[in-house]
């Protein structure tokens, strides 16, 4: 496979994540894309992944194992509430999540991910900030800044993540006492109240190596536990509910991918001109991180 390169995203199955060349969140991922050499970039993640793959390397060839595999996330937003929100804030500047389709991104002034969104939002001048498509994370991120954070649309969210709640929390905290919790940003602002720690998956496994806590339960999708239980062996780890599990992540497995190897399809098509604006956004990002 020396004309190919794996890069799959901590949800993906663990088998998928054993046979990767890189596993990592979709800051490490967008990083990583920008360095693939091989002729070939097959993405183990769900669309817009495979799309960003393609923006920022337009000279490569990138497979998305199963064009079925779509985030619920971003097919809540579309450019036509993007450019509603621009002539009703005026003075905003659009901050796109990266989980969103390109033509959003397109239409955006910058990308953000949930490890550096605080950061690329303190890093405009605007003082108003259109947030889309994540409304939790939005939430948190008008928590650590002093500016105005306007989140479109007012519900979107992930349901996966949307769907922890607190009792979750403290039935896994009656059964492994003294735990310590860390959640993603993208749960509810009342889930993050009663964590010890919020960050995005790469942030989590920072932190996981470093915590004198040995057992920890974790408010992210199921498949974040692979990683931390590689590279954090000492440790245990514990889903924050039996329901933190993105299907669409898991439908991406070994055998599509050496399908798509093998027949080296489906390529993911962007649009010249939406790839451009795209593009645009995603190395602002890049050059802020």
């Amino acid at each position: 496979m020396k004309d190919f390169t794996i890069l799959a995203h901590n949800y993906v199955r663990p088998e998928v994540q054993a046979m990767a060349d890189f596993v990592g969140d979709s800051l490490e991922l967008a990083q990583r894309a920008k360095l693939v050499t091989t002729e070939y970039l097959v993405f183990a993640g769900v669309d817009f992944m495979a799309e960003m793959a393609a923006i920022v390397n337009p000279s490569k060839k990138v497979i998305h194992p199963e064009p079925f595999s779509m985030c619920a996330m971003a097919s809540r937003v579309t450019p036509e509430m993007i450019l509603a929100a621009r002539r009703h804030y005026p003075d905003a500047a659009v901050v796109t999540y990266v989980n969103s389709s390109a033509a959003v991104k397109a239409v955006s002034d910058i990308i953000c991910t949930s490890a550096n969104a605080v950061k690329v939002v303190n890093s405009l001048d605007e003082k108003q900030i259109i947030f889309t498509p994540d409304r939790n994370l939005a939430l948190y991120v008008a928590r650590n800044t002093d500016k105005q954070v306007i989140p479109v649309p007012a519900l979107g969210c992930c349901p996966v993540h949307h769907s922890l709640t607190v009792q979750d929390i403290r039935d896994r905290l009656a059964e492994y006492p003294g735990a310590e919790v860390i959640v993603h940003p993208e749960t509810i602002p009342e889930v993050q109240d009663v964590a010890d720690f919020i960050g995005s998956t790469s942030a989590m496994a920072r932190h996981a190596k470093t915590t004198s806590a040995k057992v920890i339960i974790v408010g992210t999708e199921v498949g974040m536990l692979t990683r931390l239980r590689k590279e954090s062996p000492d440790k245990i780890f514990v889903a924050a509910s039996p329901l933190l599990s993105c299907a669409d992540m898991k439908m991406i497995t070994v055998e599509k991918i050496e399908a798509a190897i093998r027949t080296k399809a489906p390529i993911v098509q962007v649009d010249p001109a939406v790839a451009e604006g795209a593009r645009r956004a995603l190395e602002r990002m890049l050059a802020v991180s």
